[in-house]
């Protein structure tokens, strides 16, 4: 959530952030109306509250007439400072419910507009010319079931649509890539993470993912508990109601868990194949910094994304997300694309999102600076995606016999093999 202190002295700018993002920015004025309630009762609770208290140290010493207007009083006090401290309980609730549909202040150089009005910064790689090479590109499914390594339809038999089984080589290429990317966080100086998969809701609700992002999130009713869409959700709880000593900062994890998306909304989309699906594995990073360094670690996080798709030798962009097309939690968020070939466009692999103080203060996770306690910033960044990463690799490097070559990278991972073979011409 944002701090209520700068709702109060500089409303415009929440306007104009909301007005960004396209939310609605009636629920600025809601705040600030919900939060002079709670600030003036609190303040009327506090004076009917002293003044109970001094009538109480009255009251013994008095005595006749004077006794019974006091303790008359002291009746009608009773009930004023019971409908009072009502009150200032009910403007405390609304403004705490408003606040946390407030999404996070856009960062000022943030392109506005919606999924469309991004901004290339800029562009690696080189794009192959397989007709120059004398093939048509085959796409990563005919690929992976020639390789023995995708199965979508025993995917669906068994669990529906959207699912799938790895086989044989693409079983061992998610395992030679998660190692890689755990390798390359570990040099990075990352704790290497293994997260919970099912968390409670004030972890889900603390990080952003009830709010606009609701409707793709499972919940298990029976348990109360829902599945993470990434383990950014338990990589931020896991310092919640905690005071971390500034000298202990940067904070950095690798979280690597299964991650549950519905794809609500996404029907019709990416339905052939292994790009767009319910269940993946994912490797995350995730930061918790000082406030004032946030920036600079947007840029480190996105360094790290940018040297792994550089290692997997795939051409990719980077692109500043417009402000319509960010998470509710994300000040700027950047997002790592690589070109699919048989799509004829760039598709995202990797983003990252700076959340400055908006998740510390909705978890309560602060940082002590000498005397001062705060709240810090916390960041995330995909690192490896891993089904999306696997059509990239198989699409990109693929040869004209359905062969794929290995990127070196990966090859100690792949007992040094260097080409995946189909598994029958």
């Amino acid at each position: 959530m944002i701090d209520l202190r700068q709702l109060r002295e500089d409303p415009d700018r929440v306007r104009a952030s909301q007005r960004a993002r396209g939310e609605d920015v009636a629920l600025v004025d809601a705040l600030l109306s919900a939060d002079e309630r709670r600030r003036s009762s609190g303040v009327r609770f506090d004076e009917l509250r002293a003044e109970q208290k001094q009538l109480g140290k009255q009251i013994p010493k008095a005595t006749g007439d004077e006794k019974a207007e006091l303790l008359k009083r002291a009746e009608q006090l009773k009930a004023d400072v019971k409908a009072a401290d009502a009150e200032r309980d009910a403007a405390d609730t609304e403004t705490q419910e408003l606040l946390l549909r407030l999404g996070n202040l856009v960062h000022p150089d943030v392109p506005v507009g919606g999924e469309e009005d991004f901004v290339t910064l800029e562009t690696h790689g080189t794009i192959r010319d397989f007709g120059a090479e004398g093939f048509t590109p085959k796409d990563h499914l005919e690929l992976g079931q020639l390789l023995g390594a995708i199965d979508v339809e025993r995917g669906a038999k068994v669990s529906g649509s959207r699912f799938y089984f790895l086989t044989g080589v693409g079983a061992l290429l998610e395992l030679a890539l998660v190692n890689a990317a755990i390798a390359q966080a570990t040099a990075a100086g990352f704790t290497p993470m293994l997260t919970p998969a099912l968390v409670r809701p004030q972890s889900m609700a603390g990080t952003g993912f009830l709010g606009q992002a609701a409707q793709d999130v499972y919940h298990l009713d029976k348990d109360d508990l829902y599945l993470v869409g990434t383990s950014e959700v338990p990589l931020a709880a896991y310092h919640m109601d905690e005071i971390i000593d500034a000298d202990r900062l940067p904070l950095r994890y690798a979280g690597f868990s299964p991650c549950f998306r519905r794809e609500a909304g996404s029907h019709g989309k990416d339905t052939r194949g292994i790009f767009r699906v319910h269940q993946f594995d994912k490797v995350e990073m995730f930061s918790y910094v000082r406030p004032e360094d946030s920036q600079a670690e947007h840029q480190r996080l996105l360094e790290w994304e940018k040297q792994w798709l550089t290692s997997l030798e795939l051409p990719f962009r980077v692109i500043d997300v417009a402000s319509g097309d960010l998470g509710s939690s994300a000040a700027r968020k950047f997002d790592c694309e690589a070109w699919i070939p048989t799509q004829g466009k760039y598709r995202e692999l990797t983003s990252t999102s700076d959340c400055t103080e908006f998740q510390s203060r909705r978890l309560s996770i602060r940082l002590r600076d000498g005397k001062q306690v705060k709240p810090l910033a916390t960041l995330n960044g995909t690192l490896c995606a891993v089904p999306r990463t696997i059509v990239a690799i198989l699409e990109n490097h693929q040869q004209a016999d359905g062969s794929v070559r290995v990127p070196e990278v990966l090859r100690p991972y792949l007992g040094g093999r260097e080409v995946l073979e189909p598994v029958s011409r």
